[in-house]
């Protein structure tokens, strides 16, 4: 989860910001469609292998994104409050995933990653069209 940090600004700069957030996206899903595959060990340890490097490439990404969504005056405030909601959420998912296994299983544990990813998938294509649109080189071409 926290050794892909080491190469993972190097994969930020030789790939884009948005292709290895994406990715890590992906990585997140595939992670969750192996859960839902099957409850071996493999079937463990390889999801949660894919899940720490997707978690890693989304984290970093989305958080470099947030030091270009503002002025440098407002930074600590800025990544202040990103801090707080991704740090609160994944508190309260921590302990509502035990509610949910206990409720509805190991599957509904896993099924709940498809549309908060896809909805991520979703927001970060459409903040790259945006960006692309407004940006010069786009006018131009």
């Amino acid at each position: 989860m926290y050794a892909p940090s080491f190469a993972t600004g190097a994969l930020i700069s030789r790939f884009g910001l948005e292709r290895i957030t994406g990715a890590g996206l992906a990585l997140i899903i595939v992670a969750a469609v192996i859960g839902i595959a099957g409850i071996s060990l493999w079937h463990f340890w390889a999801a949660l292998a894919l899940l720490g490097v997707g978690w890693n490439f989304a984290f970093i990404g989305a958080t470099t994104m947030v030091t270009h969504c503002h002025r440098p005056n407002e930074r600590n405030k800025v990544q202040a409050f990103n801090d707080f909601l991704v740090f609160g959420s994944m508190a309260l998912g921590s302990f509502a995933s035990g509610a949910v296994l206990v409720s509805f299983g190991w599957s509904a544990v896993n099924e709940i990653v498809f549309p908060v990813a896809l909805a991520a998938t979703a927001l970060l294509i459409w903040g790259a069209l945006r960006v692309r649109s407004q940006s010069p080189d786009a006018r131009v071409a």
